[in-house]
């Protein structure tokens, strides 16, 4: 819009018209036809145009209102004058731009949101097959050895991905592995109903499951090592892999009315539909390589501009960088990666057989089995929420960091192992007793969350990864081994207590003398001269 102001060279004084049709109070000033004094004038100069912005401004500030009415800018105020402008000024549009509440986060929230999102269909995905196996049993016959291998395969490729998954994410950086990872088990999710008739093929896919999910704790390991500092790494670690519990408790609400509504082929296709939902939201997460990275800087391997032949000498010279024998040479490495593997026996085993034990041995119906094995993960989400501010808060008064560790790792295993004891015990409780004994003592194991799986980035960011791959590829055992040695355990003394509580109850124990003992969160410089 144009506004025209008028020299007069004769009395060297500028002035604004009055226009019959056009009133001054659209611009909402105090000008008008008063005279502006003090505008150097050219007497030569007849006629001139200025052109006024008429602009929105949600928060003007003092000083612009100041200048505006010295006459060093013409502002619309719009809010006031909306009716006015759009009778006179038909072609002036007013928009309204929404603003998400998220959209002034720190962008290492918006990622470590994202990528605990990731988490819960993670889970969702791992425990859809526990609800869905008994259909597909009937379905195709299946007896339980079937069914076991079935499920067990899962564990095969998990464990199978953790090196390689620590090893890509420390070379790549962990948002590229968990974006491929997130892509590939949502795809062999979806495959399962296609696959189901043909046992290879479905246990091909869920090997290829179990590879997707194996990579991705490294991978958010990694994230999480380059831009969380170490008073928030507690609280980001928890809120990530707390979402494997929440997952859980999604996973097992969600499937069985999916299944009796829609068949079991509506739980792989929904969920596998949820993965690749979000690995096309995840591109619009921008990643900014200025976040905190503390000893680390980000990586910058990039095989995409690079030969074939090039890259795979890079990533060959990446893999033997990797001070292999300098972690081994550590205790607290060997530390990490028992008590990885005592946790990681009571969490499968209880994952996969209490829902059986709630069945057999409590008398409870199927419907209150499955709804009683929600309350553990289920109570594990506030859990975790408490550990982590609890162990930042200690952290950032001083205490000790490997002290903070060692702490919340005795409670996660003390606890457990403790609430076990008095189940396996004839005390006479009655049924839900033991319910909540088990839910509490179970959802206490999340401390972990803030003692050992903080531990991997504490005493190195940059290896943080592959640290934890791993640990996890013998955390993975316990999923392969630990499940069927429960089995034939149950079948050989017919007691939950020496099938399911007395080996975890071992693991827990001596776990925490091994804890305490040789852990430690102390940084450590490792390299290959070690």
């Amino acid at each position: 819009m144009m506004a025209k102001f008028t020299l007069n060279p004769d009395s060297k004084i500028c002035y604004y018209p009055a226009y019959t049709t056009q009133e001054p109070s659209i611009f909402r000033t105090t000008i008008k036809s008063q005279y502006w004094n003090g505008l150097p004038i050219n007497p030569s100069l007849k006629r001139f145009k200025v052109s006024c912005s008429i602009r929105e401004k949600k928060n003007e500030n003092a000083e612009e209102k100041r200048r505006i009415l010295e006459g060093l800018k013409v502002t619309d105020e719009l809010e006031e004058n909306v009716g006015l402008l759009e009778a006179e000024i038909g072609e002036k549009e007013v928009g309204f731009v929404w603003n998400p509440p998220w959209k002034n986060l720190p962008q290492r929230y918006k990622l470590i949101g994202t990528t605990s999102l990731a988490f819960i269909i993670c889970n969702m995905d791992k425990v859809n097959l526990s609800v869905a196996i008994i259909p597909m049993s009937h379905e195709f016959g299946w007896n339980s050895s079937v069914a076991g291998l079935v499920q067990s395969s899962f564990f095969w490729g998990y464990a199978l991905s953790q090196l390689p998954g620590g090893w890509l994410a420390k070379i790549f950086g962990g948002r590229k592995v968990l974006e491929v990872g997130v892509l590939a088990w949502s795809l062999a999710t979806a495959l399962v109903p296609i696959l189901a008739g043909f046992m290879p093929g479905l246990i091909l896919s869920r090997i290829l499951v179990g590879m997707g999910e194996g990579v991705s704790p490294s991978a958010a390991t990694d994230l999480i090592a380059r831009t969380i500092p170490i008073e928030e790494r507690s609280r980001a670690v928890s809120f990530v892999f707390g979402g494997l519990s929440v997952g859980s408790v999604l996973g097992l609400l969600l499937a069985p009315p999916l299944i009796q509504s829609y068949g079991w082929e509506s739980v792989f296709y929904m969920f596998g539909f949820l993965g690749i939902t979000w690995f096309l939201g995840f591109q619009f997460v921008k990643e900014d390589q200025h976040l905190f990275s503390g000893e680390l800087s980000w990586p910058k391997f990039d095989s995409w501009n690079n030969s074939w032949d090039s890259s795979l000498e890079e990533l060959g010279d990446s893999l033997t960088d990797v001070p292999w024998k300098a972690f081994f040479k550590s205790k607290a490495v060997w530390a990490m990666i028992y008590v990885h593997f005592c946790g990681s026996w009571g969490h499968y085993t209880c994952l996969l057989w209490l829902p059986t034990y709630f069945s057999d041995e409590l008398n409870l119906n199927l419907t209150e089995a499955a709804w009683v094995s929600v309350l553990p993960p289920l109570a594990s989400v506030f859990v975790t929420t408490i550990a982590s501010q609890f162990a930042d808060n200690l952290i950032s008064k001083g205490v000790d960091t490997t002290m903070v560790r060692k702490i919340c790792q005795t409670i996660a295993f003390l606890s457990p192992a403790t609430c076990m004891i008095l189940s396996s015990l004839d005390l006479g409780l009655d049924p839900w007793e033991i319910v909540t004994i088990l839910t509490g003592g179970l959802a206490l194991s999340s401390f972990a969350l803030s003692g050992l799986y903080c531990t991997h980035q504490d005493i190195s960011p940059e290896y943080a990864s592959i640290l934890l791959g791993i640990t996890n590829t013998v955390g993975a055992i316990p999923g392969i081994v630990g499940v069927a040695l429960t089995g034939y355990l149950l079948d050989s003394t017919h007691s939950w207590g020496m099938s399911l509580f007395a080996p975890s109850i071992f693991f827990y124990l001596t776990g925490t003398v091994v804890w305490l003992a040789l852990a430690s969160s102390k940084p450590q410089t490792f390299s290959n001269s070690d």
